[in-house]
């Protein structure tokens, strides 16, 4: 069988043993704001939003970088 394959059922397993582990519902407030939802769905959130954050924020660097290097 390809290693790949086990690899990546192995991590999907992993993946839905932590949302079947982390079902309670948390409460998040912010401010006026109030929202109820899983504990593994907030973290899985969270780490989509950073890596969104990421992405942009090397983008921009990337492109200042290079903005600099041309007026040089």
């Amino acid at each position: 069988m390809n290693y790949k394959l086990i690899l990546i059922l192995v991590l999907v397993g992993l993946a839905f043993l932590f949302i079947f582990q982390n079902i309670a519902a948390v409460e998040i407030q912010f401010l006026f704001w109030s929202i109820q939802m899983s504990r593994s769905l907030l973290i899985f959130s969270l780490l989509a939003i950073g890596f969104i954050i990421g992405w942009f924020l090397h983008g921009y660097l990337k492109y200042r970088k290079g903005k600099s290097n041309h007026k040089a």
